[in-house]
């Protein structure tokens, strides 16, 4: 009698680790997917910024141009690489999980012979997306490309 009170006691047990075990793998395959789409998008936002510097660097400073301080290159202003950035941005479709992206403050020119471009993205989880958006927070990204001319 006393063997089958503890032989009931003890029934039940291994469901509720198993249970326990299971929700932990859960919890791991949701992180390890959102966080994958947060470096792929990190990855194709480094992209972006790398052409959009190059596209800048190509991008001459008509002030520079008249006032005749060509040299051996293309000079850059902040204004060049600015309006350069917007406009590669503008006609460039964003990347698969990215929500929305802008120039970040950094963007501009150090000298005239160097583009530094800075881009942040708005990324979208596919899994837990919904549940950051309902808490009110955003997952925000940040890319920085410089191109010396």
């Amino acid at each position: 009698m006393r063997g089958l009170r503890r032989r009931r006691r003890d029934e039940g047990q291994l469901s509720v680790l198993i249970l326990g075990l299971f929700l932990i793998a859960t919890l791991l395959v949701i992180g390890g997917v959102d966080v994958t789409a947060v470096q792929l998008a990190r990855v194709r936002l480094i992209d972006t910024a790398d052409a959009a510097a190059l596209d800048a660097a190509d991008a001459l400073d008509p002030s520079g141009m008249y006032a005749g301080r060509l040299g051996d290159g293309v000079a850059v202003s902040n204004v060049t690489v600015t309006a350069s950035v917007a406009r590669y941005l503008a006609v460039r479709p964003k990347p698969a999980g990215v929500t929305g992206w802008r120039i970040a403050p950094g963007t501009g020119a150090v000298g005239a012979a160097t583009a530094v471009v800075v881009i942040e993205a708005d990324v979208q989880l596919p899994l837990t997306g919904g549940l950051w958006s309902a808490l009110g927070q955003s997952i925000t990204i940040r890319a920085l490309s410089l191109i010396h001319i």
